[in-house]
C-alpha cells in the first residue's frame, strides 16, 4: 500500500473510533432516491464515528487522527525509499536505513506482531514523560511524539496544504505543544492512536499481493495437510508471508479506489473537528 493511503487509512480509522458526529446533507435533506414520490429519502444527517472514547475534545479528535497518520507510516521505516524516509532528511533517511536492517528488511520485523507491540511500548514510554504543575499535567512526552508522527503526517497526506507539507513543522510544532498541554491526566490516546496506526498499516498491506508476516521472526509456511492448490498460493507468498489481496499490487486502481474513500471519511472528520475546536475557541473567548 502506498505511503499516502496508509496515512488517510490511519485519519479515517482514528475518526471512526473516537469521533461522533452527525454530518448535514444540506440541500439534499428529503430528496427521493427513487424519485419524488420514493419512500425512501435522504436523511437530514449521517453518522461519522462510532464514538468509542467518550469525553474526547474535538481537539483530541484532531491531534489523534494526525497522530494516527504518521503513526501508520511507522512499519515503512524498514524501507529507505519509503514516504517515511524522506520526511525529515537526511536524519530520517539514516534511521530507515538502520531500522531495515535491525528488522530483517521490507515488510518484516516492522510489518509483524512484535513490530506492533514494541511500537505501543515506546508511545506507553513517552506517555509517561509528563510533567506536573500548577495548572495541571504537561504531557512532555505525548507532544514530542506528536511533533515526530505529525511531522511524518503533513509529508503525506496529499490533501494536506502545500505550504505545510513543504515544512511540516510549522504545523507538527503548534500540534505537539497543544497536545502537551491540552491533554491534562489523559495521556493514554497517544498510546492508542500509535497502536491503532501501526494496526491499519499492516492490515493494509495484507490486503496487497505482497503481504506480511504477522509472526516474524517465524517463518509461516502453508500446513502440510493443504494440498497445493490455488487458494493457498493466494494466501502465502514467498519468504513466509501471509495476504488476502483483495487490492492487488501495491499502487492498483482497487486499491486508489478504496483510497478515494477513505480519503472522504479521512476529509470529512477533520473538517468536523477542525469546526468543532474554533467553535469551542469562539465560545471560550466569548465567556471572557
Amino acid at each position: 500500500m502506498m505511503g499516502p493511503h496508509h496515512a488517510a487509512t490511519g485519519v479515517a480509522g482514528w475518526v471512526l473510533l473516537a469521533a461522533d458526529y452527525a454530518i448535514p446533507l444540506g440541500p439534499l435533506a428529503g430528496v427521493g432516491l427513487f424519485g419524488p414520490e420514493s419512500a425512501l429519502v435522504v436523511p437530514e444527517t449521517i453518522p461519522l464515528g462510532f464514538g468509542l472514547l467518550p469525553g474526547i475534545t474535538n481537539l483530541g479528535i484532531l491531534a489523534g487522527a494526525i497522530v494516527t497518520a504518521g503513526a501508520a507510516l511507522l512499519p515503512d521505516a524498514d524501507h529507505r525509499h519509503a514516504s517515511i524516509a524522506h520526511s525529515l532528511p537526511p536524519v530520517s533517511e539514516w534511521l530507515c536505513i538502520l531500522l531495515g536492517k535491525v528488522a530483517g528488511g521490507h515488510r518484516n520485523g516492522t510489518h509483524s506482531l512484535l513490530g506492533l507491540a514494541v511500537f505501543t511500548l515506546i508511545a506507553w514510554l513517552l506517555s509517561l514523560l509528563a510533567m506536573p504543575t500548577i495548572t495541571g499535567t504537561v504531557q512532555v512526552g505525548a507532544g514530542l511524539g506528536t511533533v515526530l508522527l505529525a511531522s511524518f503526517a503533513v509529508k503525506a497526506l496529499k490533501f494536506m496544504p502545500d505550504r505545510a507539507r513543504k515544512v511540516p513543522w510549522l504545523l507538527a510544532v503548534p500540534l505537539g505543544a497543544l497536545v502537551a498541554l491540552g491533554s491534562g491526566e489523559q495521556g493514554f490516546w497517544f498510546v492508542l492512536a500509535v497502536a491503532l496506526g501501526v494496526a491499519v498499516h499492516i492490515a493494509g498491506d495484507m490486503l496487497t499481493d505482497g503481504g506480511c508476516n504477522p509472526f516474524w521472526p517465524l517463518k509461516l509456511r502453508p500446513p502440510r495437510t493443504l494440498p497445493r492448490t490455488p487458494l493457498t498460493r493466494v494466501l502465502w507468498s514467498t519468504g513466509g508471508r501471509m495476504k488476502l489481496p483483495l487490492l492487488g499490487p501495491t499502487g492498483s486502481r482497487r486499491e486508489w479506489a478504496v483510497a478515494v474513500v477513505v480519503s472522504l471519511v479521512a476529509v470529512t472528520g477533520m473538517v468536523a473537528a477542525l469546526m468543532g475546536v474554533f467553535t469551542e475557541g469562539a465560545q471560550l473567548l466569548a465567556r471572557w
